[in-house]
């Protein structure tokens, strides 16, 4: 019963965080893209997008050392910090 438990935790623990993280940088990335446009329209005529320069945030920063914490108690493998840690890096 405590391995069952445990895995439940696991899986809320990263699901809870993996939904965070998407739903933070989701907002700032549109605020950003906004933010820009805003600027673009003002200064110059309508260009090609390009993508927007990936930047490892605060917030990000903090979920990162959070997973790494989780993974140092045993409660996440190594596998799934990995797959957690390319995820919030958009890699």
């Amino acid at each position: 019963m405590p391995g069952l438990l445990r895995g439940m935790a696991r899986t809320a623990v990263v699901a809870g965080t993996a939904t965070a993280v998407s739903n933070n940088v989701s907002r700032r990335q549109a605020n950003k893209w906004a933010a820009q446009d805003q600027q673009q329209v003002g200064e110059q005529p309508v260009q090609a997008a390009q993508a927007p320069v990936a930047q490892t945030s605060d917030d990000q920063i903090a979920e990162l050392k959070q997973l790494a914490e989780l993974k140092d108690q045993g409660i996440l493998t190594q596998e799934e910090f990995d797959a957690k840690k390319k995820q919030i890096l958009g890699l």
